[in-house]
């Protein structure tokens, strides 16, 4: 704002200049040398003004380019999101696109796709700064704390020092990751939760099983058609 007052107050001061020099003229005993070398100093202040100009049109440009770059990085980082998405709606049909996996267990699949997710979601915000460096290494602390997070980092540091590492804050946001898994390793074993098993399907009350209701389905439909072709040969 101050820049902006003060580029202001020049161009007022230049708009004003000619009639400041004609009130000048009409009186006595000018001395018009010294009023040239007053005028030759305005080209001084006009250039000034003009590069004031510039710079802003150049920083108003590069701001446009900045959240151009942001809106398309976004964009490509929303269509893996659903990329993922699907993956995990069926993993046995989606997961052999991505290449071969070591882990068998479907369940320890999901948690690894899940852990990904999670690790993007903390990248994201903490490039944008939503998710300031205490609140990270919060959520890493708890995160290394179980099993299934150091399990996917040591699976997923390969990639991500690839595909973040190219930046300043890429590279910042990998050393908190590395500090705080390492933090978690020395602190001792994994802390490893016990899955809770699935719940049986249980019957409803009343409900006949299914081969009952085939078996009658099919008793009725051989009843009527005897009772069909008796009819129409009564008639």
């Amino acid at each position: 704002m101050g820049l902006v007052a003060a580029a202001a107050a020049v161009l007022a001061a230049l708009l004003m200049s000619p009639f400041v020099l004609q009130d000048i003229s009409n009186a006595r005993g000018v001395d018009w040398n010294r009023l040239s070398q007053i005028g030759a100093a305005y080209g001084f202040t006009s250039a000034i003004v003009s590069a004031l100009a510039l710079a802003g049109v150049a920083g108003s440009l590069m701001v446009q380019n900045r959240q151009a770059k942001a809106e398309q990085v976004q964009g490509i980082r929303s269509y893996y999101l659903e990329l993922v998405r699907l993956e995990l709606d069926d993993m046995a049909l989606y997961q052999p696109v991505w290449g071969d996996t070591d882990i068998a267990d479907p369940d320890e699949r999901k948690r690894h796709v899940y852990a990904d997710l999670m690790m993007n979601y903390a990248w994201m915000g903490y490039e944008i700064g939503t998710i300031r460096e205490p609140l990270l290494r919060d959520m890493l602390s708890g995160m290394f704390t179980g099993e299934a997070g150091r399990y996917y980092w040591s699976r997923a540091r390969t990639s991500w020092t690839a595909s973040s590492s190219g930046s300043r804050i890429g590279r910042r946001f990998l050393a908190i990751v590395g500090e705080e898994h390492t933090r978690a390793i020395a602190a001792g074993p994994p802390t490893r939760s016990a899955v809770a098993p699935r719940p049986p399907d249980v019957p409803v009350a009343g409900a006949a099983p299914a081969w009952r209701t085939a078996a009658g389905a099919l008793i009725g439909l051989g009843t009527g058609l005897a009772l069909g072709s008796l009819l129409r040969s009564r008639r």
